[in-house]
């Protein structure tokens, strides 16, 4: 009999059965779908992340302070970092094409009956060319502000929405801690990170949050823009050199890191993720699996005299097998292709109604398709091969 012939007597039969077909199929569906939507999760989060990552500047090197210092996030911790080490990092390389310190921590910021913790940061000119930030409206501070150690302020739109709601911050004073400062410039909208959201930040003079809010002059982080990718890792080795000679070889008191080893870290992080994601998933096809061959073993025992018959008439052990064994592969194909669709619908709803990122690969849709087509073979097999190897006589004797 040819394939055909098989699959146009493979759907007669399943649509005898249609409710008990639709069930079986049910954990293929399922199984299918999950692993779509599972991978495009775990995809969209690599890539939110590379994003994020890419977003905080290009080719950049990040000195932090060593082990068991601080590294920002309340004001007036200590460190081995001061404006000190900015010159002898600043003439380490000549491959250095920029220098970003900065001075971080959070601040309650008071305007009007409004206010906010958010992060305050204390930084250069040098500072929106380094982190690839965009102004929006005004003003970024000058060299003259930072020499001068001016009570001037530059805000993200976030920060701006929290404290200025429906008002344009530029030119309006504000309240960080007892400092009073002016707004004087607004970032343009950058988005949410991994990190946190990057535009829930206050910008101000670095000596200006030394001086001011410190009392000292620590530095939390240095952001150092390398001129192409293929000097970082030069341009890392001079200045790890130049600094440890500025600490006499203690390599306890900074630490630096790549930026591209940050990226490569997180994606292998990320990719492992998916795999987990999609291998606990994958489980569900198993059990669709499993389903599909109970399903067909009760097929075989409704259909013995219609085999007997089968046989008696000349139909060859080759035939009865691949007539069940087609059953079995359409119910999962069949069930696979619903996934499918299943699969891309609940991923954009779920990106719809919780704003995460999913990305739907090729790859995961061609790889639960063909394994649930591998899973109507592998559990067709059994009840076909029953099926084949029953004797016409005792069949047609069946009751």
């Amino acid at each position: 009999m040819r394939v055909s012939e098989n699959f146009s007597m493979a759907i007669k039969n399943l649509r005898s059965n249609l409710v008990r077909s639709i069930l079986t199929m049910l954990g293929v569906i399922i199984g299918v779908a999950a692993v779509i939507v599972m991978v495009a999760l775990g995809e969209g989060a690599k890539q939110q992340i590379t994003s994020n990552i890419t977003a905080m500047g290009s080719n950049l090197l990040i000195v932090f302070p060593g082990r068991g210092q601080t590294r920002g996030g309340s004001f007036g911790g200590g460190n081995d970092l001061t404006n000190e080490i900015l010159p002898v990092i600043q003439s380490s390389s000549t491959y250095i094409s920029a220098v970003s310190p900065e001075a971080r921590g959070r601040g309650l910021v008071k305007a009007g009956p409004n206010s906010f913790q958010t992060p305050v940061i204390g930084c250069t000119t040098n500072y929106l060319t380094v982190r690839n930030y965009q102004m929006d409206s005004g003003l970024f501070f000058s060299e003259d502000d930072i020499k001068a150690r001016r009570r001037v302020a530059v805000i993200g739109s976030y920060t701006a929405e929290q404290i200025f709601p429906g008002v344009n911050p530029v030119g309006q004073e504000m309240k960080i801690g007892t400092l009073r400062v002016k707004v004087i410039g607004q970032l343009q909208t950058k988005g949410q990170s991994g990190f946190g959201n990057n535009d829930d930040l206050v910008l101000l003079p670095i000596t200006t949050v030394q001086s001011r809010v410190l009392g000292n002059k620590n530095i939390s982080s240095i952001y150092i823009q390398i001129k192409s990718d293929q000097l970082m890792d030069a341009a890392n080795t001079q200045i790890s050199s130049a600094m440890l000679a500025y600490f006499k070889g203690d390599d306890t008191k900074f630490s630096i890191r790549n930026q591209a080893e940050i990226l490569s870290s997180v994606q292998q992080a990320t990719q492992t993720f998916t795999l987990l994601l999609g291998g606990v998933a994958a489980i569900s096809l198993l059990v669709g699996g499993i389903g599909i061959m109970n399903i067909m073993l009760v097929s075989v025992t409704e259909r013995i005299k219609e085999i007997g018959i089968r046989k008696a008439i000349g139909a060859p052990k080759e035939e009865i097998l691949a007539l069940f064994l087609m059953e079995a592969v359409t119910l999962s194909v069949t069930g696979g292709l619903v996934g499918i669709g299943l699969g891309w619908a609940l991923s954009a709803l779920v990106a719809g109604a919780f704003g995460w990122s999913t990305s739907i690969t090729f790859s995961s849709v061609l790889i639960s398709f063909v394994f649930s087509i591998l899973t109507g073979l592998f559990f067709g097999v059994y009840p076909a091969y029953k099926a084949s190897g029953l004797h016409p006589i005792d069949a047609l004797r069946y009751e």
